[in-house]
């Protein structure tokens, strides 16, 4: 075995490959971009280089700088994690000449598998089904145009070296063809360095279900399971399982050989998972992804293996650790991947300091996290923050346990989509494996609906405030204190466009009454002034606990400045306090200015100063945390500033054109 070890990624799974590492004994070494310079994988390896500046392409990306770094800080093996250089098949070469070992498949098995077009040629000719498309060679936009029609519609275009979803575009209608063959290559290009697309044929409800296979250099090949990592949005998995719920026994046992076989066709080493369409009755190969997945955790689950902990014992050389009949699946497991993007906006990917990122725990619950509270999110890679994983014996009992751990998740700073996975997992679809990969499209009305502050929440919010402004004496007191008269606090809490005045009645230093009403603009009541019966209230610096309405209540809030979070069973609402004497007004609306609420690079500029545009017309394109990013015209109207051009980065809250309305368009 090795004696040290280098792990070439960031994030979750790099934290993930160092915690193996450092219980095998083995010395660590952690790479950081300059955006990553605090990251939480940096603090906990043994020792830590920099590779360049934050764009991956100059750090993450950069084979010269990783070789460096393995030979300044002396390492012997050289872990990719996965994204990145994972299925590099030049990175795990330049690996093998520099005398490093490479933790993952030989170059000639990432080859074999890391061009789609290549590998479904592969596995068509060894006899196991491939949805029809095109593969081919000829890759100008006008062949792939013509051989998207000849294959018929629906299909979806995808980068041929691509993973992770990044790139895929479902065409549906003959016009929306051009602008998706452009989009994919240019995220296939930014992303992998490589345009070369594939097409094929869209199915539009399958199921997707995956095979871990597991070989050694002795010529072992082995499946540890299957999973199902159905719900998705934009093809990127979002909840994934195992084993997949509902499979035939025969059809089960087919999948898996058929996995099997691609793996010891290519002569295959290490840890990868072969990929499948199932449309109910048949499956088709997708592809096979030559690295660890991110899901990698719910076979863990319900296998008792670590499978870092394989890969580097593969890695070293030695035999596989158990054979196929030694292998038991046990229970069942489910993950969620909490990730750093606003559900209620569209999924807008969110970066900042995570001023809170507190975790759950509790019996067969497992996270796998790559930030901690006071860390700093990038906006320049992947929004991933952290896996939850929860095992049961049961398919039900594991969807119940992992859906209360998402709900006891609270981080503050950046948004995040915990609780909104948590609807998904407690909905009948998904607890009946009625779903499929348009889940999401088709109910994202359901899973997606905001929730409103009950009162019970708004009075608790104010309740922690009060609280916070009380000393220990009567002169500290925050209730407007007169002689003689009972006090009175009041405050008014803003989320979203809503806003309500609350009011605490108070005597002897404690609330005694609450009552509450909304607000419309210009701070008249737009609504019926409500009473909340109020019983005995407390807080802390934390917590707040009140009877309201003859239960008892118990949050858990932080306040920064003026914006409180409360989370109150499974729900997390953000209140803005609003204070009249420091509002300010925008004219940005009215102007038509367009800004961009986070930072990101300028892919696309569809119109020309002067142009005259539709309301919901995309204007321009942003890539940000490797995703790209429409910017839609609010009204008609006629472009009159353009700030930015293509390749050009953008900070955050910049405005990126102006529009005026089409009335003044037309004067």
């Amino acid at each position: 075995m090795f004696q040290r070890l280098l792990v070439a990624n960031r994030g979750e799974i790099a934290c993930r490959i160092l915690s193996t590492a450092r219980r095998m004994g083995l010395g660590t070494v952690a790479v950081y971009s300059d955006a990553d310079v605090h990251a939480r994988h940096v603090r906990l390896a043994d020792q830590a280089v920099r590779l360049g500046p934050a764009p991956a392409a100059q750090s993450y990306l950069d084979i010269e700088a990783l070789l460096a770094a393995a030979r300044l800080s002396g390492a012997e093996a050289i872990h990719p994690g996965y994204g990145f250089l994972s299925e590099n098949a030049r990175f795990a070469a330049a690996c093998r000449d520099a005398g490093l070992i490479f933790v993952g498949p030989p170059p000639e098995a990432i080859e074999a598998m890391g061009s789609k077009s290549l590998a479904k040629a592969r596995v068509r000719a060894a006899g196991i089904p491939v949805l029809p498309g095109y593969e081919g060679e000829q890759q100008d936009l006008e062949t792939l145009e013509a051989r998207a029609l000849e294959a018929g519609l629906p299909l979806i275009v995808k980068p041929a070296a691509g993973g992770g979803g990044k790139g895929m575009y479902v065409v549906r209608a003959a016009g929306e063809l051009r602008a998706a063959l452009e989009g994919a290559r240019r995220l296939a290009e930014s992303s992998f360095g490589d345009g070369t697309l594939l097409i094929e044929r869209f199915v539009p409800e399958p199921r997707h279900i995956e095979v871990q296979v597991f070989a050694d250099a002795h010529g072992a090949c082995i499946h540890l399971g299957d999973r199902d990592c159905s719900v998705q949005r934009r093809h990127q998995k979002l909840i994934e399982e195992a084993p997949a719920p509902g499979l035939p026994g025969p059809l089960r046992a087919r999948l898996r050989g058929a996995a099997v076989e691609v793996a010891r066709g290519i002569g295959y080493r290490g840890a990868g998972t072969v990929e499948f369409l199932f449309d109910g009755s048949e499956f088709y190969f997708l592809e096979m992804n030559t690295r660890l997945q991110v899901e990698h955790t719910v076979t863990e689950a319900v296998t008792g293996l670590d499978l870092v902990e394989w890969q580097l014992r593969v890695a070293a050389g030695e035999p596989l650790p158990l054979t196929q009949q030694q292998v038991r699946l046990n229970g069942h497991a489910i993950e969620a991947r909490v990730c750093a993007e606003d559900p209620w906006r569209q999924f807008l990917p969110s970066a900042g300091q995570l001023e809170i990122a507190a975790w759950p725990q509790g019996e067969g619950v497992r996270v796998d996290a790559g930030f901690d509270s006071g860390d700093t999110v990038p906006a320049n890679y992947d929004s991933l923050l952290a896996k939850v994983i929860a095992w049961a014996p049961e398919r039900g009992e594991a969807a119940a346990r992992l859906a209360a751990a998402l709900e006891r998740t609270r981080i503050a700073g950046v948004h995040s989509n915990e609780r909104w996975l948590a609807r998904i997992l407690r909905s009948r679809v998904f607890l009946e494996a009625r779903h499929s990969v348009a889940l999401l499209a088709q109910r994202a009305e359901e899973f997606g609906a905001r929730e409103v502050p009950t009162d019970a929440q708004l009075v608790l919010v104010a309740l922690a405030v009060y609280g916070e402004g009380r000393g220990a004496n009567p002169w500290s007191a925050r209730d407007g204190f007169s002689p003689n008269l009972p006090g009175r606090f009041e405050l008014t809490l803003r989320a979203g466009a809503e806003r309500w005045r609350v009011r605490l009645a108070c005597e002897q230093g404690a609330p005694q009454a609450a009552s509450l009403e909304p607000l419309g603009a210009a701070d008249e009541p737009s609504g019926e002034l409500r009473r909340v019966a109020l019983g005995a209230a407390r807080s802390s610096d934390e917590d707040v606990e009140a009877q309201l309405e003859g239960v008892r209540q118990r949050a858990r809030y932080l306040r920064r400045g003026a914006r409180v979070h409360l989370w109150l069973g499974a729900a997390h609402h953000e209140f803005d306090i609003d204070d009249p004497r420091s509002r300010s007004f925008s004219a940005e609306h009215a102007s038509g200015g367009l800004t961009t609420p986070l930072p990101g690079v300028v892919v696309a500029v569809n119109v020309e100063v002067g142009a005259t545009v539709r309301r919901g017309q995309t204007l321009m394109v942003i890539e940000a945390m490797k995703m790209e990013h429409g910017i839609s015209a609010p009204f008609d109207g006629r472009v009159t500033h353009i700030h930015f051009a293509i390749g050009e980065r953008v900070p955050e809250g910049r405005e990126l054109l102006a529009l005026s309305p089409a009335d003044d368009a037309t004067s």
